[in-house]
């Protein structure tokens, strides 16, 4: 099984910059050993399962609220798949086979 997730989570009872928050979730995301890749929105993680991720999740938000932040935003997404693997890359290779490379 494949399970990729898109994830944004941040505090919300801050002004300016998220990016010291976002960092300590990305330290959380790299510390888990799953592959992951940073976007300018977003983070996305894949897994062998769902469970793997919504562990991961929930380790994300309790770091949050372990520094003090009392509201949390947070969207995620999942695009479960029973085969496949490195479909962080695959999915954007499938898509360069009709167009060329994309920018990055």
């Amino acid at each position: 099984m494949s399970v990729l997730m898109s994830l944004a989570m941040f505090p919300t009872n801050t002004t300016g910059s998220k990016s010291k928050e976002v960092s300590e979730i990305l330290n959380i995301i790299k510390d888990s050993g799953l592959k992951y890749q940073l976007t300018s929105m977003c983070t996305i993680v894949e897994a062998e399962t769902l469970k793997e991720l919504l562990d991961l999740v929930n380790l994300c938000y309790l770091k949050l609220e372990k520094l003090g932040y009392d509201r949390v935003y947070a969207v995620v997404n999942f695009d479960i798949r029973t085969n496949g693997e490195n479909r962080i890359e695959s999915k954007i290779s499938s898509v360069e086979k009709h167009i060329g490379i994309v920018s990055k």
